[in-house]
């Protein structure tokens, strides 16, 4: 099978060469239902913040708070929800996670005072644990046994997409028929579009019933043993955390999220170098289109090199990136090459982190591994966000949240290394199986 248009095996038997794998249409699905939630939802919160904080007198800072509190709830979270998937059936529990997302969108519609979407944060952050940070890579992981890194990259470049297209029709609809319409618009477009589609689409890999990963081989044998093996191979959660690899992992996604975490910033960054906000929001749309390209190219970089040497190139990709801003921000066409190669890193949180954690412990017990490795990154959501603004606030620059940007990528380079280390001691000790 060297191509997407692959032999598809199901109830043993071969079928057509050119009918697209499973794999493939779970893929697509996946796409549509995480661009929603991550691409058009999450990343449209922050157009709603200034008419709401204008319209109802509510200060910036206790309106933002709703962030840290949904980003508490997914720590909170996180470590039961790789259990539930294993455990229930996934389209209904994303059909209950994408009512609940965009539900909360559709609640804050009606708020009149900030405990609004304070309350509302609570099912927004439900909701986002599955749609947003688990589904994607916990399904990849069993239906992509090749080009992961690609299907990873795929995602998270599609999450981009929807963001770039759907912020400013937002924006419009904001401008034109309030942020209260604008709410319940999106949330409900989300919610029609998403429920078929995880229908029709979002299914477990289950041999029984002949539903193989892709790249597996047609022949009996193969058949038999991908269906005693499939869920076996790795480590099981105890065996993890009881490695070091585990916490290098957790440490990585920590400071991959603080890095990512500045993205917000950068905005308010151009504009405190001396651009104007025309020129801070076309950059901005270079960055977004970095990021689409950034996750396609590291995803492919991680199927032909392996996820240590693709996470170490975006490492270094970052370094490059922060030191160009930090010392040749002055030319317009710096800073686009700059944002492009930070696009490189922070849309790793998509392809890395997931790909990092199943080269480390395999796919035995991968999403309860991963769920709650990822704990780094919604501990990163609470307390990176403020820190740069803190940061500025006290400085007057962002300066020195850009040289904190560099020692954290550095760390993350070595936390790799030490975390493959650990694989090695895992294999040595025949634990990896």
């Amino acid at each position: 099978m060297k191509s997407g248009v692959v032999i598809n095996v199901g109830n043993g038997q071969a079928h057509n060469k050119f009918k697209i794998h499973s794999a493939w249409w779970i893929l697509l699905g996946l796409c549509i239902i995480v661009g929603l939630g991550k691409g058009t939802l999450n990343n449209s919160a922050g157009l709603f913040l200034p008419p709401i904080s204008n319209e109802l007198g509510i200060g910036m800072g206790d309106l933002t708070l709703y962030f840290s509190i949904s980003a508490i709830i997914t720590m909170l979270y996180l470590p039961f929800s790789g259990r539930m998937l294993e455990k229930y059936n996934i389209r209904f529990i994303l059909i209950i996670s994408i009512i609940c997302e965009a539900g909360a969108y559709i609640a804050f519609s009606f708020m009149n005072a900030v405990w609004g979407w304070y309350l509302f944060a609570v099912p927004l952050a439900f909701g986002g644990v599955f749609i947003t940070v688990i589904a994607g890579p916990v399904l990849i992981s069993q239906w992509f046994k090749r080009n992961n890194g690609l299907a990873l990259g795929i995602l998270t470049a599609t999450g981009g997409l929807f963001g770039a297209i759907s912020q400013p029709i937002v924006g419009n609809i904001i401008v034109h028929q309030g942020w209260r319409f604008a709410y319940v618009a999106i949330g409900l477009t989300a919610i029609v579009i998403a429920v078929p589609i995880i229908l029709l689409f979002i299914k477990k890999v289950n041999p029984a019933k002949g539903l193989y990963p892709y790249c597996l081989t047609e022949s009996e044998q193969n058949r038999q043993e991908a269906n005693e093996n499939i869920q076996n191979t790795g480590v099981s959660m105890a065996v993890a955390k009881k490695n070091s690899a585990f916490y290098a992992l957790m440490i990585f996604l920590f400071f991959l999220t603080s890095i990512s975490s500045f993205s917000i910033h950068i905005p308010r960054y151009l504009i405190d170098s001396g651009y104007e906000q025309t020129f801070a929001g076309n950059a901005m749309g270079i960055y977004m289109l970095g990021v689409v390209l950034g996750a396609i190219v590291i995803g492919l970089i991680n199927d032909k090199f392996g996820s240590k040497n693709a996470t170490i190139l975006s490492m270094v990709s970052g370094i490059i990136s922060v030191s160009l801003l930090l010392f040749a921000s002055s030319s317009a066409i710096v800073i686009y090459i700059a944002l492009i190669l930070f696009a490189f890193v922070t849309s790793g949180i998509g392809t890395l982190g997931p790909s990092l954690a199943l080269s480390l412990f395999g796919i035995k017990e991968y999403s309860r591994i991963y769920s709650t490795a990822s704990l780094g990154l919604a501990t990163a959501a609470i307390v990176a966000l403020p820190a740069y603004g803190y940061i500025f606030q006290f400085t007057g620059s962002y300066s020195g949240g850009l040289y904190t940007i560099l020692i954290m990528l550095v760390i993350n380079i070595f936390a790799v290394i030490f975390a493959f280390r650990g694989k090695t001691k895992l294999e040595k000790s025949g634990l990896w199986s």
